[in-house]
């Protein structure tokens, strides 16, 4: 088992240093460009493979190193065809992330264990609950929210979006759920005061603005709101997971 981590954080260091640490801005443009006339795009596959062979530390594994090298060097030309932005961006890691996964797989002879794995899995108690209450908080929640402040809503929203980010509100709000249901998963509930603090700060305006007050308060009602329900669910999913 901690040979196997091992190989994992092995692969996985070896990715890291060759698509973040070692791709200057300037290469990447070059990248963009020039696609697959690039020579930097083939200099980065190959650097991928080395570094690979380099940190597995075992001559016998070339062929790995050899694999990661052609499938980094073909989910990077495919990205370039396809454009630059966040979902790109993250699919492109997802397939490189399962490359070193099937090489991993390959190399720890753990094939076999996919499918116990993801039964076992569906069959934890622990598992479902934490994902069910994660899940709740960031979708159902964010409706009912929203449903439970709509009359508020209109009163707001050109106050909002004046001094604020089109749809920030939003995801400010998915984040601060999974931070508060984390914290009480982990025990840390005094983290959750600071937490309120905090967005009390970033997000309450100078009350000297005109609709100052009807920003706050349609703010601190979605707060209190977000927190009231993140905090049962939390408190639920401990008392079934844990």
């Amino acid at each position: 088992m901690e040979n196997s981590l091992l190989i994992l954080l092995q692969l996985l260091l070896a990715h890291i240093i060759t698509d973040f640490a070692l791709q200057p801005t300037k290469l990447i443009v070059q990248k963009r460009e020039k696609k697959s006339r690039s020579a930097f795009l083939y200099v980065h596959s190959l650097i991928a493979g080395l570094l690979t062979f380099i940190f597995l530390m075992r001559l016998e594994w070339w062929y790995i190193a050899v694999f990661i090298s052609v499938a980094h060097f073909f989910t990077d030309l495919w990205k370039l065809h396809k454009g630059d932005n966040l979902k790109l961006f993250l699919f492109d890691q997802f397939l490189h992330l399962l490359a070193i996964l099937v090489a991993w797989l390959f190399l720890t002879s753990n094939f076999e264990n996919i499918i116990p794995f993801f039964r076992e899995l569906l069959e934890s108690t622990t598992f479902l609950s934490l994902l069910l209450g994660y899940l709740i908080i960031i979708f159902p929640a964010g409706f009912l929210i929203g449903k439970a402040t709509k009359k508020w809503q209109t009163e707001a929203d050109g106050v909002l979006l004046n001094d604020g980010l089109n749809s920030a509100g939003r995801y400010i709000g998915i984040f601060e759920r999974i931070l508060v249901l984390t914290f009480i998963l982990t025990s840390n509930f005094s983290a959750i005061g600071f937490l309120i603090a905090a967005k009390s700060i970033l997000r309450f305006s100078d009350k000297s603005q005109a609709g100052a007050r009807k920003q706050t308060e349609y703010v601190l009602v979605g707060t209190l709101l977000s927190f009231s329900i993140t905090i049962i669910i939390g408190l639920l999913v401990r008392q079934i997971a844990f």
